[in-house]
């Protein structure tokens, strides 16, 4: 059931924060010479003039399709490690949550590589449609690049994952110590999507400026031009023809979305286990919610529902 709800929860605040991800990933990735957005309104605005409404769910089907993967992989590793460590105290809390956040990027990377190539269609660096859907990307990746090309991007994924899994775990256990979660409490759903709001934009700022690396890296390549050695290549060009702030570059739109898709998915995972398991037995899920009880973010949703 923890499985069944997670996966509920994540798919919900995933049709919550995909157009925010999508948005987020064309700010980030435009050129600084020839910028296509002037922010993040204007690029919502151009979108859904040249693409309709439906363009900022390009991309869903990969999210979507490693959703249960992914919850499954982090449920259990959460769960385990905070078995294995022992005590519930915060400092687990981050240590179990960076764990998990370790183990999903086996799903998690692959997954984020398509989302990003399928919401780069339509811009400048992809011209043509060169994929029909997110399954034809992934074939189209394997094809031209191999087990390389499929898992480009894995080191700075971990490099998000690990601490920013961790943050997240953390900042809700916090927020829920303080904030009290009593079964019958009139306040009981405000105060999960206060705390998974929260969490979910705590999570964001420890890590984005690893985020846009790694959404560079794995945009690299789009129409067969390479223009990144590696990581350290990828800083330095970034930090050369922008400066530094280009480590910001949209994160307005992913703050912006992180709270309602973490609010989105603390509530839905909640109500369904309330309502599975009956009010009474939810008074233990409650407590158990502060340790694995809640799905990742969203593409960092962010997979995660970040």
């Amino acid at each position: 059931m923890d499985f069944v709800a997670g996966c509920i929860g994540g798919a919900a605040g995933v049709l919550v924060g995909h157009p925010f991800d999508t948005v987020k990933v064309r700010l980030q990735v435009q050129s600084s010479q020839r910028p296509l957005y002037r922010g993040t309104i204007h690029c919502f605005q151009s979108i859904i003039r040249r693409e309709s409404l439906l363009g900022l769910y390009s991309g869903i089907g990969s999210p979507m399709m490693g959703l249960t993967f992914i919850n499954a992989l982090v449920f259990g590793a959460q769960g385990n490690a905070m078995r294995l460590l022992g005590g519930d105290t915060p400092k687990n809390q981050f240590l179990a949550g960076m764990a998990a956040g370790t183990i999903q990027c086996v799903v998690c990377c692959p997954m984020e590589l398509v989302k990003t190539r399928m919401q780069l269609l339509g811009t400048e660096k992809s011209s043509r449609k060169l994929y029909k859907n997110s399954w034809d990307c992934l074939a189209h990746i394997y094809k031209e690049e191999g087990l390389r090309g499929i898992n480009r991007g894995m080191v700075t994924t971990l490099l998000r994952e690990a601490p920013s899994f961790g943050m997240y775990f953390l900042a809700f256990d916090v927020l829920m110590r303080n904030l009290g979660c009593e079964p019958g409490d009139s306040y009981m759903v405000p105060k999960l999507l206060f705390a998974g709001g929260m969490a979910g934009i705590a999570s964001w700022l420890s890590t984005y400026p690893v985020d846009v690396i790694k959404s560079r890296m794995q945009a690299d390549g789009v129409g067969g031009v390479h223009q990144y050695s590696g990581i350290a290549d990828c800083v330095r060009q970034s930090i050369r023809k922008e400066g530094y702030m280009v480590f910001t570059k949209g994160l307005t739109s992913t703050l912006v979305r992180a709270f309602p898709v973490n609010a989105a998915t603390f509530a839905t995972v909640t109500l369904v286990l309330m309502y599975a398991r009956g009010f009474e037995e939810h008074s233990e899920d409650c407590e158990a919610a502060q340790q694995s009880r809640h799905a990742p973010r969203q593409p960092r949703e962010e997979s995660s529902s970040l």
